[in-house]
């Protein structure tokens, strides 16, 4: 369905964002504003951001899994390919 880590981790980024509780968590954490997101949205260090930022919160991670329809181990896998 996805095919590149980068196309994966922009469809989670788009999940992540789709509720407002859980995109400012995000920032917060990654320290990203708004406007510096747009710009860095195509970044190899963003995608692995949304990425650690499922990996931290299990909840996260398995509810995105779902709506992406994919296994939670897919978006883990891709984290660990965009650090290596």
């Amino acid at each position: 369905m996805y095919n590149d880590n980068s196309t994966l981790a922009l469809a989670a980024l788009g999940w992540v964002l789709a509720e407002p509780d859980r995109a400012h968590r995000f920032l917060d954490l990654t320290g990203l504003t708004p406007e510096s997101l747009r710009e860095a949205a195509d970044d190899p260090a963003t995608h692995r951001a949304v990425f650690d930022f499922l990996a931290a919160h299990e909840p996260d991670l398995i509810a995105a899994a779902a709506m992406l329809n994919v296994e939670p181990e897919s978006l883990i896998r891709a984290q660990q390919e965009l650090q290596a």
